[in-house]
Parts: C-alpha cells; structure tokens; sequence
C-alpha cells in the first residue's frame, strides 16, 4: 500500500468528503453545497488525502477573520478582503491513516498563509481535538460572549484556537 498523501481536492472529489465527514462529524453534519462553496471560494485550502485510489482524508480551510467562526452548514457568500487569519474548518482522517498527516496539511496551509500574507491560523477544535491541535502550536482563546454563542453549534467541547506564524 503506498504512503497516502494530500493533493489538490477536485469538485468529483465532494461524494467522498461528504461521505468521510459524515462518518467522522456524526453530530456535526454539513451538507455537500458548503463544502462545494468552500471548494470554490478557495481551492488552495481545500485538500484531499489519498491512499491507493481511495479518499481517507480531507482538510478545508480558508481566509477568514480572527475570533469570528463560520456558522457551521452555513455558507460564506464570500471571503473577506482584510482576512488576517487562515481559518482550518475541517481536517477529518479516517482512524487507520492518522499519524502525522494533520502535521503535513497544516504545515502546506501554513505556507499559503505565509504566502497571502496572513499571520495566523484560527480553527474550532471538537471532539476533544485540542491536545492534538496544541501539539500543533495552536493554543485556546478565552471566547467573547458573541463568539461564545457560536461556539455552542460545534458542541459542548468546542474550544477556538489560534497559532500565531513566527516572522
């Protein structure tokens, strides 16, 4: 079996993470339509992990801004023009291929950051993720009570997390 690795997502590639995040955020569903958008609105951030001919992976992420989250199965419109964070809406792996893959896409969207600019990293980690992202270099944010109220659609463990990007 060879080494799964991430590559570009492609619109034929919506089936497959629908069905992956359908099966790894139960109790978080989104419909194929906003994934689809974000595909669209920023195709560099959007990323599929491939093992043989078969999706096991996938990470969304886009511009966005620092201490406001997407609604979850909401849709964007549009991305806004002084974003200063890269928001990570989505890394899901299936459990046989985790193990260093979540480190790779996010050190490739740290480089798009980098790239656009952007100094920061934002993402909601769920499901009690947040060690995983703090190993990242992500660290929590105390939560205004806006972004509080939001937080609440991604469950009772959702916690918002930044990784500022060394100069």
């Amino acid at each position: 079996m060879s080494k799964p690795h991430w590559r570009p997502a492609r619109a034929s590639d919506l089936p497959a993470i629908s069905a992956l995040a359908a099966r790894i955020h139960p109790g978080l569903p989104e419909s194929p339509e906003v994934f689809a958008e974000k595909m669209r609105l920023y195709p560099d951030g959007c990323r599929v992990l491939a093992a043989e001919n078969e999706t096991v992976g996938y990470g969304l992420s886009h511009p966005w801004m620092q201490h406001q989250i997407p609604p979850l199965d909401g849709f964007l419109e549009k991305l806004p023009h002084d974003a200063d964070c890269l928001y990570v809406h989505d890394v899901a792996v299936l459990p046989d291929f985790r193990g260093g893959v979540t480190r790779a896409y996010v050190a490739a969207i740290e480089g798009l950051a980098r790239s656009s600019g952007i100094a920061a990293l934002a993402l909601v980690s769920v499901y009690g993720t947040r060690v995983l992202w703090e190993r990242l270099g992500f660290r929590p944010v105390t939560p205004d009570a806006a972004l509080r109220a939001k937080l609440t659609s991604y469950g009772a463990s959702a916690t918002y997390m930044l990784r500022e990007l060394a100069k």
